[in-house]
């Protein structure tokens, strides 16, 4: 706002200063200024956002979605949210298994702001919040299974971190919609270990399936 104001300050001063023009420069100044007036009194909220406005630094309104009038000098549009659901990495981390194997483990959050006001105050910082709390919540439930437990419950976890997320979420004016683990990473060692494990009972599935062939043809013989 304030370079617009000065601009036509500045314009009725040089129009002031020359004398073929000099008369104007009051009226240039009055439509200068009530353009100005109209044009930062007039918001346009997109559709599925909202916009908190502060009155003299204090909370003042949320501006919904649409035209919006407010005060120039004396309200600012502080915070502008989307209401839409948002996807949010949460960086990988290691995760400490019940029968102590590292795991590392990484994810998405998909949350949406469902109150403009608590999402501008009700935290510094919500998206940090919300990762950091992802991150604890995930160790913790990592860290109540064994390995082999946490490749089968993953929608378990998944259900956990969102109920604690929710339940947090509420002060932030957050919802937390679904969390989704994206990466189960054991140590290589134990990789290795698995995949020989898999490819054993895979060699002991076919000699089965052989042997019980073996069998039929011999029934089929006889």
């Amino acid at each position: 706002m304030f370079p617009k104001v000065a601009g036509v300050i500045v314009l009725s001063l040089i129009l002031s200063f020359y004398p073929p023009l000099s008369g104007l420069a009051i009226p240039f100044f009055v439509v200068g200024m009530a353009i100005v007036f109209v044009i930062e009194s007039v918001r346009v909220v997109p559709q599925q956002s909202a916009w908190v406005v502060e009155r003299l630094g204090k909370y003042h309104a949320v501006l919904e979605p649409g035209l919006n009038v407010i005060v120039p000098f004396i309200d600012r549009v502080a915070y502008r949210h989307s209401l839409k659901e948002v996807p949010l990495d949460v960086p990988e981390q290691t995760c400490i298994t019940r029968d102590n194997t590292q795991l590392a483990v990484d994810g998405i959050i998909y949350y949406q702001v469902t109150d403009p006001k608590l999402a501008s105050y009700g935290s510094s910082d919500p998206i940090t919040a919300i990762t950091q709390l992802a991150q604890t919540t995930l160790r913790s439930e990592v860290g109540k299974m064994e390995l082999d437990r946490t490749f089968e419950s993953r929608d378990e976890i998944n259900r956990q971190v969102v109920a604690v997320l929710d339940e947090a979420g509420r002060t932030w004016g957050v919802k937390v919609l679904r969390y989704e683990i994206k990466n189960l990473t054991p140590p290589e060692a134990i990789l290795r270990s698995m995949q020989a494990q898999i490819t054993a009972e895979r060699e002991k599935r076919a000699l089965i399936a052989k042997s019980e062939g073996q069998k039929q043809e011999e029934i089929n013989l006889a």
